[in-house]
């Protein structure tokens, strides 16, 4: 099984590059963020010719996820239990055996701003739901953009990041109690080149610099981390024309 996590900045911009990644590698499932697109606008025909179903929980200009895959999906959820939050940032669902959950972790756009407050109140809602979530589903992956670089290992240079938004200390504690929750992180379960980032800012020439950081995760429970056979970063969508910022992540499972 391939499981793969792309955030597209845009479906609409993006759709000819999601659709010619899909007819290449073929993934059995992909989640997507920033999709930014209302619900009634889902190009749900253009993803079914290509092969896939779709489920997705969207909005205008903002945010938005969807989980495209071959098979269909049940148990579906569209937000963190118990969390208020207008902002569609969540999806859950059962997928070809997993619990699949994808999640736009908000940016918290600078530390000392109430949007940083709302991404560290965000993620412990998160982490006790999936505490819950990992209980009952013990094939359990949660994938997408976390907003959160873990270590220097990620990021192009920690001095210059160090205490910035997604660098900063208490974001890298919250991530290390995602994983404590029952969650290892798929790419490092294995030797990895140096400089492997998932995003890149548009300014400053930032991916031919190589001036990325890694953003963009699949955790997986402990019985799918036992089937894990590899977890790459695909950079070559970062190369196109009018790309998103990201690029996608994938990880092989055999199940």
């Amino acid at each position: 099984m391939r499981l793969a996590t792309w955030n597209v900045n845009s479906l609409k911009v993006r759709l000819p590059q999601v659709l010619q990644w899909l007819a290449a590698h073929q993934p059995d499932v992909l989640c997507l963020q920033e999709t930014k697109l209302e619900d009634a606008n889902f190009p749900v025909r253009d993803i079914r010719a290509a092969g896939y179903h779709a489920l997705f929980s969207g909005q205008k200009t903002y945010n938005g996820v969807a989980i495209l895959c071959k098979t269909q999906v049940v148990d579906a959820l569209t937000a963190i239990p118990g969390f208020i939050d207008p902002q569609k940032r969540v999806l859950a669902a059962n997928v070809a055996g997993l619990r699949v959950i994808c999640l736009y972790v908000p940016n918290g756009q600078s530390v000392d701003s109430d949007k940083y407050r709302y991404k560290l109140d965000w993620l412990a809602a998160a982490i006790a739901w999936l505490k819950r979530e990992l209980a009952m589903n013990s094939r359990l992956a949660v994938v997408g953009d976390f907003n959160i670089a873990p270590d220097e290992r990620d990021v192009h240079d920690p001095k210059a990041w160090e205490g910035q938004v997604l660098f900063s200390a208490p974001e890298r504690r919250v991530f290390q109690d995602l994983l404590a929750v029952g969650l290892k992180d798929s790419f490092r379960l294995f030797d990895q080149p140096d400089q492997a980032y998932t995003w890149w800012d548009y300014r400053m020439n930032a991916f031919k610099r190589k001036m990325g950081l890694r953003i963009d995760h699949i955790l997986i429970s402990d019985d799918l981390a036992q089937c894990c056979r590899a977890c790459t970063i695909d950079v070559e969508p970062r190369k196109a024309e009018r790309p998103s910022d990201h690029a996608p992540v994938v990880a092989e499972l055999s199940m």
